[in-house]
């Protein structure tokens, strides 16, 4: 009955704990100053010095720092994974939230020691935890109990009803504290190596000799694994509840019907994939987190524990799971009968973390495999015409005529990239120059782009636009520069005690490079008088240059899109003191793995959602050379009236059309975001809406302040561009930050789909929930029931079955038509 201890909650190494190593660690002075800050801050928070979630943030740290005790097991391979657990027959009883966990002890005690001693005597250690608002104890499971039957005991038998029931994890952790802490302990018994004994329960009172049995090592259910042995052969041992059993003899005890129906009838035929893996390859790594393939006397029970976890990722189908499950070369007939006897056991509603990490660990590998699975040429769907993502790289047939006008030299792999590009550069001609978005809140036109593709895809194809676009600006920056040049000269020329002439006014220089200091960068913008800086970097790292101390590029380029102030105070003469409104535009240039790399910290924080991106198809092996026209005067004379329009706009600019294009293009959003369930895809969308109806803003300027529908189909696939690039480059990246160490990504990992076409055309809770399930969602029933019923309320399905008292899990719904204006027509 030995268990474990080990370094940190962090480690996952574990030793056999023995009374020296219990009193060394108790002893350490790691565990004595831990929780003594502990209690320190604990004192702050009651003085109200502290806020709770100060203390709680503090507290978490803190105890991470703590040795741990695993009481519920030891782990044959050193390792604490609830795989490898090998059962101590101990549990964890906690209790929290106690004023006074000592008094209460004290009362306890007292009282079990004068009407149930020998429910004392099975308690081996009490301590009071570490946050000293709790109470801690750990006693021997009565023979034939599970963890949770064995709490739910000893609450009865505490007359407690208010304890943490959520304890029932083998590889749980149970921190280390200072001996003082310690309110019992009975060493002896606690490292008492025993053998197994009987132990029975009776109307709440303990029977027997006094001895304990350790339980067998658990199935799913809680059943000792000796069950299945029993079940598969059979089912005499089962009696009266065998469900299993009875419907096994029935049947003949051949599991999958008599013999010779079954070479009668064809198998059915099942998916071969699970969210797009390969059966085989989740089951070999549910066999690998179990411990490795059984041995001959134990492939019954783990072919048994095999189906109950099977039971998830096979739709609670028998029949498919005997087409996937390997038999371990154990008869196929008996085999077969123990999947029945496994089918027909209670399933709880979540899925088992060691399933959901098998799917996982399956998943991260294929992912590591295709480099983030950024070249998977299916995602988003995009080749289904229901899909919100269909034939995205595939630009509409009219488009706006300067759009037109400046992909017109652009060989057409190369369009879409460059149709995104020449915004950030087109924007920063502008002055002083708003729009009210739909928020009521002006705008004015701040936009930047980073072009993401892999190496050798082209992606100096938006060089040559910039450049043409630029050509005014850069002209007018020239003499600005010369005019900076010949000051610098001057100063140069005299000496440090001669007067010197102040710096020009009027050097307004908007295209700055990005090698560049951050008091150079705050200059450069109050020199700027209200024009946009802009700045193309052939690489994002560039943008290094601005980080600072402190991670300031980031904040940066948060502030370039929000038109935020930005500056700094210093207190030299010499030294820039200034508050600027950040007004710059900027392109950049990146591979897809360096993009993330670059990001991946603060994938949550704002920048990606305030920036446009764009990528380049990879090419076939062995395609023709790309060919690009000729930028000659005829362009540039082409160009100008354009640029000439956005030059002369100033104030407030009201564009009707682009408002109601934002609005549509918001409400095609929802409607979407309501259907895909894709929480990721829905919060991009907000800012994204932004950027569309800024660049529509952009063109009807450009345009001569007149609407055409083309600049309208234009940005609503520019949107859904945008949105696609941003997915798939960090879609992933999201859910995991966000996640927050649940065990499943909470939504698809290969980009959101319209869940509701997916489902027949009448669906039960259960089947909706299933599909979740495939499609990489997390199991909260919660919010698998709140998505049926927004579906409801919005009309795209009716609830057939009344009945409220019945089954959540068998009401039925069924789709109705409804209007789905998100569909690009592709016509």
């Amino acid at each position: 009955m030995s268990f474990g201890i080990s370094e940190s909650v962090r480690s996952r190494a574990v030793q056999v704990c023995t009374p020296q190593l219990f009193h060394q660690a108790a002893q350490s002075g790691v565990v004595v100053k831990t929780c003594a800050e502990i209690e320190d801050a604990l004192e702050s928070l009651r003085r109200g010095e502290m806020s709770k979630d100060d203390y709680v943030a503090l507290k978490t740290k803190l105890k991470a720092k703590l040795p741990i005790l695993t009481p519920h097991a030891t782990f044959k391979n050193g390792r604490r994974l609830n795989a490898d657990a090998i059962p101590s027959g101990l549990s964890i009883y906690d209790k929290d939230h106690i004023p006074d966990p000592r008094g209460w002890w004290k009362t306890k005690s007292q009282e079990l020691k004068k009407n149930k001693p020998e429910v004392l005597e099975c308690i081996l250690l009490v301590h009071v935890t570490p946050s000293l608002e709790g109470l801690r104890l750990v006693f021997v499971i009565p023979g034939g109990m599970n963890l949770a039957d064995a709490q739910k005991w000893m609450s009865e038998q505490l007359e407690d009803k208010d304890y943490d029931s959520c304890v029932k994890d083998l590889a749980r952790p149970s921190f280390i504290v200072p001996e003082d802490y310690i309110l019992f302990i009975n060493e002896e018994e606690l490292f008492k190596d025993r053998e197994a004994a009987t132990r029975s329960r009776e109307n709440g009172e303990l029977k027997g000799d006094g001895a304990w049995k350790a339980p067998e090592r658990g199935l799913p259910d809680g059943r000792p694994e000796g069950a299945a042995a029993a079940e598969g052969s059979g089912g005499a041992a089962e009696g009266s509840t065998g469900a299993g059993s009875k419907k096994a003899a029935a049947e003949g005890s051949t599991g999958a019907g008599s013999g010779a129906a079954e070479s009668k009838k064809a198998p059915a035929s099942y998916p071969k994939e699970y969210q797009g893996v390969p059966y085989p390859v989740i089951i070999e790594k549910l066999i690998e987190l179990l411990g490795g393939e059984p041995q001959h006397g134990s492939r019954n029970s783990f072919i048994f524990t095999l189906s109950c976890y099977l039971r998830y990722l096979c739709d609670d189908n028998a029949e498919w799971i005997k087409q996937v499950i390997p038999t371990f070369g154990e008869d196929r007939k008996r085999a077969f009968i123990t999947v029945e006897s496994a089918c027909n056991r209670k399933q709880s509603y979540r899925m088992p973390s060691i399933v959901s990490k098998a799917v996982e660990l399956v998943r991260n590998e294929e992912m590591n495999t295709l480099s983030a699975n950024y070249d998977d040429s299916d995602f988003g769907d995009i080749n289904n015409p229901e899909s919100y993502f269909y034939h995205i790289h595939q630009m509409p047939e009219k488009l706006p005529k300067l759009i037109r006008l400046l992909i017109s030299k652009t060989p057409g792999i190369y369009r879409p990239a460059v149709s995104q590009a020449i915004f950030p550069p087109l924007a920063s001609h502008l002055c002083e120059t708003r729009f009210r978005y739909l928020d009521n809140v002006e705008h004015e036109a701040t936009i930047s782009s980073i072009l993401c593709a892999p190496t050798g895809s082209g992606k100096e194809a938006i060089t040559q636009p910039i450049n043409h676009i630029m050509a005014d600006i850069r002209k007018r920056d020239a003499e600005q520069r010369e005019r900076e040049r010949l000051w610098k000269d001057e100063c140069n020329r005299k000496g440090s005690n001669k007067d010197k002439r102040e710096r020009p006014q009027g050097l307004v220089i908007q295209e700055v490079n990005i090698d560049m200091t951050n008091p150079a960068f705050v200059l450069r913008m109050k020199e700027a008088e209200n024009h946009f800086l802009y700045s193309k970097l052939n690489e994002l790292n560039l943008f290094d240059a601005l980080k600072g101390k402190t991670n300031q590029h980031f904040r940066i380029m948060e502030l370039a899109f929000d038109l935020g102030n930005y500056g700094q105070d210093r207190v030299g003469t010499q030294s820039v003191t200034e508050t600027i409104k950040v007004r710059f535009n900027w392109n950049a240039c990146c591979t897809p793995k360096k993009c993330r790399e670059y990001f991946k910290r603060v994938v949550t924080d704002g920048p990606i959602s305030r920036i446009s991106f764009s990528t380049i198809e990879r090419r076939p092996c062995g395609s023709e050379l790309p060919v690009y026209g000729t930028y000659d005067a005829a362009f540039d004379e082409q160009l100008k009236p354009y640029i000439d329009n956005l030059v002369k706009a100033r104030g407030l600019v009201d564009c009707p059309g682009a408002r109601k294009l934002a609005q549509t293009l918001l409400d095609e959003n929802a409607q979407f975001a309501r259907l895909s369930q894709d929480v990721v895809f829905e919060n991009l969308s907000f800012r994204a809406n932004v950027i569309a109806y800024l660049k529509a803003c952009v063109l009807y300027v450009a345009n001569g302040m007149k609407w055409e529908k083309s600049i309208a189909d234009f940005v609503r696939w520019s949107e859904r561009y945008d949105l696609y690039c941003k997915l798939k480059l960090f879609g992933q990246m999201i859910y995991d930050a966000d996640r927050e160490q649940d065990s499943v990504p909470k939504t698809a990992p290969r980009g959101p789909k319209n869940m509701l076409e997916m489902l027949p055309e009448q669906f039960s809770l259960k089947d909706y929930a299933n599909l979740r399930r495939e499609q990489g969602f997390d199991d909260n029933r919660k919010r698998t029931m709140d998505a049926v019923y927004q579906w409801v309320s919005r009309g795209y399905v009716v609830k057939l079955l009344k009945d409220e008292t019945a089954d959540t899990d068998s009401l039925i719904f069924r789709k109705v038509h409804y209007n789905r204006s998100y569909l690009l027509n592709k016509e």
